[in-house]
């Protein structure tokens, strides 16, 4: 009779014991939410754009009438470095994902080989040759590998979320170096209008003081004043310049190209480019933008593959379990004979049991937990900064639509005022001193309104900016090159 200890089926049982105590075991490992709150304010503090009415803002470059703009943000988003890096982000963590996915299932390789030898001195030499299929599989008890595909999957879509977040900011940027050109064309307009005035001034004090009707010093200062108009006048062109030369760089359009759809007869001004009812959705709740803002998304996300990486390195204490495998079947050749065999084996079911790493994956998983809490901290810092960038875009966005009534009016009062200046002056009941304090208000106030109509512009873009231009969670992965 054989003794417990060495009977197979007995022994069978002791290790199917044994494993499943460690499946019980296993529903013992620490889990971390892999979702925090993000502690977001219950409402706004800014007042809502037309009642916070919610619109696409997936094609709100094509909303505002400007096809130069829609090229332009199209161009910029073709060549963008920043871009075609966040593509090869998602290249990688898709190449990550799937190796990560692959170590659940099992291996499987193919085998052959050829082998002549002869056995002993006067036998025929004999050749044997053998192709297998051999297999290997490392059963997850504690779902390290499992976790370290979830870790995975969590960083794809932190990527590509990251890849939608870099379109919209390149949008941006390029949409407000547009305003800017096109703010800059203004005062362009302006400088060369209040130049030509100066210069007809100066022309008429020249002839006055020949005449003897006026001192030579008030066709000094009018001379004075067309020179100072001048250089402002240059100053504006080569900054306009400046600002073509930077659009040139973000899209890759040739400068020659991009000057002639920027003529005077294709300028509009900024009040027309942006109109007041912009269509820029601002959800009514601020915990909503988390849903809008694909740099939060990809932050969440963080914080989930941080959440599998504790738990992949604690599963990294507790016993290993592999399983192995091979088939093969050989042919032998020698004097004469030939053999066919084919064999096979399942095993061995080994179990691998942690004893003494010198403290190695405790170690593991005091930094996974560290990194954890660092996302959850940079999670919720990025949803608070979230809010303010939507609040101060709001606040803005008021306080430009406010300040552009008053604007206008002082243009029209201060262009009345020169005009009448003016008037006064060429009939000598004005002096030139008084046409220039004149003409200096006038030209204040409409540097003014063009200024706080670009401000107008660039708060309509920090909002689109802020509620993620029109990216949904819901479509992490739509779209993406």
């Amino acid at each position: 009779m054989m003794s417990p200890t060495k009977n197979p089926m007995t022994a069978m049982r002791l290790s199917f014991a044994a494993v499943l105590t460690l499946c019980f075991a296993g529903c013992a490992l620490t889990v971390l939410p892999s979702r925090v709150d993000a502690l977001s304010a219950p409402q706004w503090n800014a007042p809502l754009p037309h009642h916070g009415s919610l619109q696409d803002l997936t094609h709100w470059w094509q909303q505002q009438g400007d096809a130069l703009l829609v090229d332009l943000v199209e161009a910029g988003q073709r060549v963008s470095p920043t871009i075609a890096a966040a593509a090869t982000r998602i290249a990688q963590a898709r190449a990550t994902n799937i190796g990560a996915g692959a170590a659940l299932l099992p291996k499987l390789d193919a085998t052959a080989s050829a082998n002549r030898s002869s056995a002993q001195l006067g036998t025929p030499a004999g050749t044997t040759v053998q192709t297998g299929l051999q297999t290997a599989w490392e059963i997850d008890l504690f779902g390290a590998n499992r976790r370290t595909r979830n870790r995975t999957e969590a960083l794809l879509d932190g990527a590509q979320a990251g890849w939608h977040d870099a379109r919209v900011a390149v949008a941006a940027d390029i949409a407000n170096q547009y305003y800017g050109l096109r703010a800059c064309q203004q005062l362009l307009e302006v400088s060369q209008a209040d130049a030509a005035s100066r210069a007809e001034t100066a022309r008429l004090s020249e002839l006055s003081a020949q005449a003897g009707f006026t001192a030579p010093a008030t066709a000094a200062l009018a001379r004075a004043s067309t020179a100072e108009s001048n250089a402002r006048l240059l100053q504006q062109r080569a900054a306009c310049d400046v600002d073509i030369k930077a659009l040139v760089a973000l899209t890759d359009i040739a400068e020659a190209v991009l000057r002639q759809r920027l003529t005077p007869s294709n300028s509009p001004t900024l009040a027309t480019l942006m109109p007041a009812g912009a269509p820029v959705p601002v959800p009514s709740v601020p915990a909503q933008l988390l849903r809008q803002r694909p740099d939060l998304y990809a932050a969440e996300r963080e914080v989930a593959a941080a959440s599998a990486a504790v738990g992949s390195t604690e599963a990294q204490r507790y016993p290993r379990l592999s399983l192995s495998g091979q088939i093969a079947a050989g042919r032998f050749n020698g004097g004469g004979v030939s053999t066919n065999a084919t064999t096979w084996t399942i095993g061995p079911l080994a179990l691998s049991l942690p004893i003494f790493d010198g403290g190695t994956r405790a170690a593991n998983v005091t930094a996974a937990r560290a990194s954890y809490d660092e996302a959850v901290i940079v999670y919720r810092a990025k949803v608070r900064q979230a809010v303010r960038e939507v609040e101060e875009a709001l606040v803005n966005l008021a306080s430009t639509q406010a300040r552009s009534d008053a604007a206008q009016q002082a243009v029209a009062g201060y262009r009345a005022s020169f005009e009448g200046t003016q008037s006064r002056y060429q009939s000598g009941l004005a002096s030139l001193v008084e046409l220039e304090d004149a003409r200096r208000l006038r030209l204040n106030a409409e540097i003014a309104l063009i200024t706080l109509q670009q401000q107008r512009s660039a708060a309509w873009i920090g909002l689109y900016r802020a509620v993620g231009g029109g990216w949904q969670a819901d479509n992490a992965a739509a779209n993406v090159y």
